[in-house]
């Protein structure tokens, strides 16, 4: 395989693991931030917004990481957990609140979040071991 093919792969895993990492991370520490500094109150009015962003920018990584992986080792398992995380996180980011609250919607985000993680990590890790893959970088 060329390195045309195989270089993007990682670095989507990657990329999208940490988005899903500064997602959970604002989701969960965005409250105590606001406890400890009432002044970040300005921080929370952009809280949808950074909320929709993170979500709109984690598919098309998800997106081409999962796909890329799923036709090099064929498990197609992971991209239905990866695309239902990212499914989780639409319906949260743009549902949630109305539908089930403030904490139903941080239960929602984390969820997701936590599926799209855990789907790049194994996608990853299986991408490494696959001996025509170049995904050490």
């Amino acid at each position: 395989m060329n390195s045309l093919t195989t270089t993007p792969k990682p670095l989507a895993d990657k990329t999208a693991m940490g988005l899903s990492s500064l997602c959970m991370l604002h989701c969960l520490a965005l409250p105590a931030l606001l406890a400890i500094y009432p002044s970040a109150l300005a921080v929370a009015l952009t809280d949808e917004l950074f909320h929709t962003t993170m979500v709109f920018l984690a598919i098309p990584v998800s997106a081409i990481a999962l796909s890329l992986g799923c036709r090099e080792h064929k498990s197609y398992r992971i991209l239905v957990v990866g695309f239902t995380g990212l499914l989780i996180l639409v319906a949260s980011a743009t549902l949630g609140h109305d539908l089930v609250g403030e904490i139903g919607e941080k239960v929602l985000t984390v969820v997701g979040a936590l599926l799209v993680f855990g789907s790049h990590l194994i996608n990853f890790r299986m991408c490494r071991q696959a001996k025509h893959c170049e995904c050490d970088s």
